[in-house]
């Protein structure tokens, strides 16, 4: 099949090229132009054809087009060639037909161009914000367009081969229902974050994990406030999750500070019985020594004028009463070492905790370059936001640190980006976790 499918691919080039290249033939027989128009509709149609290993529409439009766009750089190159053997034969004596002839090739060139960037553009969820704008920006110059668009078509290929390849294995382990856990999981998001069914918080994991057998909830607690009072709405949401399901308890999954939120609920407000386990991901259980320094060293009305900019905004998406403050607070370490001597441990309920460290900022994406540095002053390795020292807790305690130099930030460990890179597959390293917790009877 494979080769049957570069084969066809050929004729597609062979194709396209020929037709791009005709002018001068369509000049002397214009009949032949009935000929090319169904040729190059051909191509445009059928670029990408035999796919079968592209389970996903979205893929397959994206794979479409970046064919097309390999038998534009293909075809581009071996019609500048043939213009520029072209000319020293015409010109100069019969330079307009050559000017006509370079014409009609660079506007057919142009249209197979234009509908592969189109779907690469409208399908590609790897290529960001940053691919797209390097290409609108070196699209007018010659060499650098090429180079731009070798990229791109590196990026989307890998992409169509990653996703293929994890949708065909979800395929063929649906039945196993790999994370179908006894319990149901509940998605504790952090600080700053509200739970959103536009724009999920954990990314592209609840997905992962639902097709695998998962039943998934949301903690739906406000973006900023106290540990205490995001407790209390938390502690409220399980017992309602518990009361209108049945289930019994839930496997908390926490990411940053929700897991400081979780600890203090369980705790303080008598939820334990409704809990199976607690997972914490990269949560500063030690706090953060640069948000102490912070606080201490900016003017009380730049803190106020941040504040009241954030608390208005997120009231306006949903938050009833935010308060940046004491969010951020409720983060130092001199708040979480107090919180530290007094909360309690309840027993009966499986405790795990994991961290990721960052190897240099530019992996990093806004704020997280720029906090990077502070935490690395203050405590060294870290996440972007929080240390590596004040990742551990609970009963298991897993530090990742993948091989290369990009490392895994805060927002990696809940897809906030929804980006693949080498090293972590964010997604599989969900479904092993909730996979354990299933093994473990939990």
């Amino acid at each position: 099949m494979k080769t049957f499918r570069m084969l066809y691919h050929f004729l597609l080039l062979f194709a396209l090229t020929v037709s791009a290249n005709a002018f001068l033939l369509v000049r002397e027989k214009p009949y032949i132009l009935f000929l090319l128009i169904p040729i190059v509709l051909a191509v445009h149609l059928s670029a990408g054809a035999f796919s079968k290993n592209i389970p996903r529409k979205r893929l397959r439009i994206c794979h479409h087009g970046a064919v097309l766009l390999v038998l534009f750089l293909l075809s581009v190159c071996i019609s500048v060639v043939f213009h520029a053997v072209l000319a020293f034969s015409m010109l100069p004596h019969d330079m307009w037909s050559w000017i006509w002839s370079a014409v009609f090739c660079t506007v057919l060139e142009a249209s197979v161009f234009w509908h592969g960037i189109i779907c690469v553009y409208l399908t590609s969820a790897q290529l960001g914000i940053r691919y797209r704008v390097i290409g609108i920006l070196c699209g007018p110059i010659p060499i650098a367009q090429l180079i731009a668009l070798g990229k791109i078509l590196s990026v989307v290929y890998k992409e169509i081969d990653f996703e293929s390849k994890k949708d065909l294995l979800n395929e063929k382990r649906k039945e196993e229902k790999i994370c179908e856990t006894k319990y149901p999981l509940l998605f504790v998001h952090g600080v700053f974050f509200r739970d959103s069914k536009m724009l999920n918080y954990w990314g592209r994991i609840p997905n992962e994990l639902e097709k695998n057998g998962a039943q998934i909830y949301y903690g739906n607690h406000e973006s900023a406030a106290s540990v205490a009072e995001s407790a209390e709405e938390l502690s409220a949401r399980i017992k309602r999750i518990v009361a209108e399901t049945g289930c019994g308890k839930v496997n908390i999954i926490a990411h940053s500070k929700g897991g400081l939120d979780i600890r203090y609920a369980l705790s303080e407000l008598d939820i334990a019985p409704y809990v199976a386990s607690l997972t914490t991901v990269n949560t500063p259980h030690r706090g953060c020594l640069f948000v102490d320094t912070l606080l201490a060293r900016a003017p009380e009305s730049l803190a106020k004028r941040v504040a009241k900019t954030y608390n208005t905004s997120f009231q306006f998406l949903g938050d009833e009463h935010p308060d940046f403050m004491k969010a951020v607070d409720d983060l130092t370490a001199s708040a979480c070492k107090k919180r530290n001597d007094t909360l309690k441990t309840p027993e009966g309920i499986y405790y795990q905790s994991i961290g990721s460290v960052l190897f240099r900022a530019s992996s990093g994406r806004f704020p997280l370059n720029v906090s990077y540095h502070l935490a690395k002053y203050f405590e060294g390795a870290n996440d972007g936001l929080v240390a590596e020292d004040s990742f551990a807790f609970g009963e298991t305690y897993t530090l990742l640190s993948p091989k290369g130099k990009r490392g895994i930030s805060h927002g990696d460990m809940i897809d906030l980006n929804r980006e693949n890179f080498r090293g972590f597959d964010v997604r599989d390293f969900y479904v092993n976790l909730v996979n354990d917790l299933k093994n473990k009877g939990f």
